[in-house]
Formats: C-alpha cells, sequence, structure tokens
C-alpha cells in the first residue's frame, strides 16, 4: 500500500469539521420599548462576552448611536426608542474595531490606553496596533 493511499484512508476516518461554527458569538441584545426609552437586559452579558469594560463599550454606542443613556443596576437605558437591530449593528461594529485582531481575526487580544492612543495587543498572534478613534 503506498503512503499516499495510507494517509487518504486515516483521513477519511477522522471525524468530520464544521467550520461553520464560531467560536465567539456575540449575543443579540435584549430589551423592550418603555415609553420614550429603550431598555436593555443583558448589556453587561455583552460586554463580558467581549471582554471589555462596559463603560468603553457604552461610550460607543451611545457616540454612534447620538443618544443619550446610562447603565442603572445593571440595565442599559437609552433615552429614545431604537430597535435593537441598530443597536446590535453597532456592538457588530466595536467588535470588529475594538475587540478582533485585524491580522488573524481572532478575538483573543487586550486593549489598552497609551497616553491619548488605544492599543490592541493579539494573544493569538502577537500583533499590536494602534486604534484611531475619537471615544
Amino acid at each position: 500500500m503506498k503512503y499516499e493511499d495510507m494517509l487518504k484512508s486515516a483521513q477519511d476516518k477522522l471525524p468530520k469539521i464544521n467550520d461553520n461554527i464560531e467560536r465567539f458569538n456575540i449575543p443579540k441584545v435584549k430589551g423592550q420599548v418603555q415609553g420614550n426609552k429603550t431598555i436593555i437586559g443583558n448589556f453587561l452579558q455583552i460586554a463580558n462576552t467581549l471582554r471589555r469594560k462596559p463603560e468603553h463599550l457604552l461610550k460607543y454606542v451611545l457616540k454612534e448611536l447620538a443618544t443619550p443613556g446610562e447603565i442603572k443596576n445593571s440595565f442599559l437605558i437609552f433615552g429614545t426608542k431604537l430597535p435593537a437591530s441598530k443597536i446590535n449593528e453597532k456592538i457588530q461594529s466595536y467588535a470588529e474595531t475594538f475587540v478582533l485582531c485585524k491580522i488573524c481575526g481572532k478575538p483573543d487580544t487586550k486593549l489598552t490606553k497609551e497616553s491619548s492612543i488605544y492599543y490592541l495587543k493579539c494573544h493569538a498572534c502577537g500583533a499590536k496596533y494602534s486604534i484611531y478613534s475619537k471615544i
């Protein structure tokens, strides 16, 4: 039996890998509209999943949505009515800017601030680069 045949036979016996499953999934916002306000109940869970400070994520989302808001008793309260799709879009944008490595695309990063510049250091590939941001 040739080496290539043995290799093919061994590969056929290996379990199939599903490439569609990502290990990094950002939870979708769960909220409700009460009067003129939008209340998000899982904002702290989302910040924890992203491994970023809730205050930093809040500052970004509020700036992007151009709306007032605050964290009260583990709830995020926006001062206006907002659709969940728009909030999810801004959180995804935050993740692409401040969480995912631009080199390898993995979420294993650490955000640091030196003077007024944010740096993203990837623990997976070792890349370190600055992030331009006005927040």
